[in-house]
């Protein structure tokens, strides 16, 4: 059965930095875009970035553009790199994977449980 695992999620001082981890398995997610989300107690599910199956390509959202990097090293393995880390980015971080092409759209194919990111002001 496919399965996405997030780690890396944790308290961090503003300003502060954390790597995400996806890992993948029960399949290959090889050809699959693949994507962060977060929610906030609250509020809705909402983009943070995205990568092409090939790695070519990535989006993010303008509220973490220049701060966040997403990038995958083979068919297992997805990051989000989180530098600049501020109050508002507290959620929990979700990944997720998609059959065809990229979207910043929430509509993947597969999720993860999610990752708690918690930033202290």
């Amino acid at each position: 059965q496919a399965q996405l695992v997030e780690s890396g999620g944790g308290l961090v001082q503003a300003g502060g930095s954390l790597r995400l981890s996806c890992a993948a398995s029960g399949r290959t997610f090889r050809s699959y875009a693949m994507g962060w989300f977060r929610q906030a107690p609250g509020k809705e599910r909402e983009f943070v970035a995205a990568i092409s199956w090939s790695g070519d390509n990535t989006y993010y959202a303008e509220s973490v553009k220049g701060r966040f990097t997403i990038s995958r090293d083979n068919a297992k393995n997805t990051y989000l790199q989180m530098n600049s880390l501020k109050p508002e980015d507290t959620a929990r971080y979700y990944c997720a994977a998609r059959r065809t092409v990229v979207t910043t759209t929430d509509e993947y194919d597969y999720w993860g449980q999610g990752t708690q990111v918690t930033v202290s002001s």
